[in-house]
């Protein structure tokens, strides 16, 4: 008898947990469909005030605010769009950056997936490890980096031209991508200040350009690493080494 009965309770269980899986599961493919829906909505919204521009995308916020996508540059606003935020977003409690960090995000790529076409080589003793550069050859920052990685060994270093601080920087960089070794003439005019030749050749200054602005290069140097991560700026020669022993583990 108590055996029956307790069939019969874990059998009704089983039937009433089976019917709560199922309406938790419909309830949150209603709730995804409606929030797709308000996305939609917020999108279409906003090109009809905006007159169509390039949305790549909206989002929604943990924040009670929709992020909006242009290109890669992000702005908020609300479910009507009856505002336009176009600034940082802070998280109040931790301090984050949170536009920041998303755009960080959407500026990701592979090392291994980087446009090196873009960039000449160097290699100093094995090249086991390996690191792109960004760089403007008037930064001065990025002189500075260079001196300090100077004499660096066991690594392969990528540098990817980014003139973006004068007309005279197109043409330097224009002089060394014509050079025969770029990366010796590079070098030469960021350490010891000796100007590159003048020269003539095909070189693709928009395409270089272009990829900084898509990977969100704010500024040079610009580093990236074989792990995927980045820095700005002209950090330290030991900053640099335990990157490169992180990326290598």
């Amino acid at each position: 008898m108590l055996k029956n009965l307790f069939k019969t309770l874990c059998f009704a269980t089983a039937l009433v947990m089976g019917s709560l899986s199922v309406a938790w599961a419909q309830n949150a493919a209603v709730a995804s469909t409606d929030a797709d829906l308000k996305t939609q909505e917020v999108q279409t919204l906003f090109a009809e005030r905006f007159g169509n521009p390039p949305i790549s995308g909206v989002r929604q916020t943990p924040y009670g605010l929709y992020e909006v996508q242009l290109g890669m540059d992000l702005v908020y606003t609300d479910e009507k769009v009856t505002f336009v935020l176009d600034g940082t977003l802070i998280d109040a409690k931790t301090r984050r950056d949170i536009t920041r960090e998303r755009q960080d995000s959407l500026a990701q790529m592979p090392f291994d997936q980087l446009p090196f076409e873009l960039s000449f080589k160097q290699v100093r003793g094995d090249g086991s490890r390996k690191m792109a550069i960004f760089e403007d050859p008037n930064c001065g920052y990025c002189k500075q980096l260079r001196k300090s990685i100077e004499g660096m060994n066991n690594v392969t270093i990528y540098t990817f031209p980014y003139p973006i601080l004068s007309p005279d920087s197109t043409q330097k960089v224009r002089n060394v991508w014509c050079a025969s070794d770029r990366a010796a003439v590079w070098e030469a005019w960021m350490l010891q200040n000796k100007v590159p030749e003048s020269a003539d050749c095909e070189v693709p200054i928009d395409q270089m350009v272009a990829l900084g602005q898509k990977l969100m290069v704010r500024g040079t140097p610009g580093l990236f690493f074989a792990d995927g991560s980045r820095v700005g700026g002209a950090i330290p020669r030991e900053e640099i080494e335990k990157r490169l022993r992180q990326a290598s583990n």
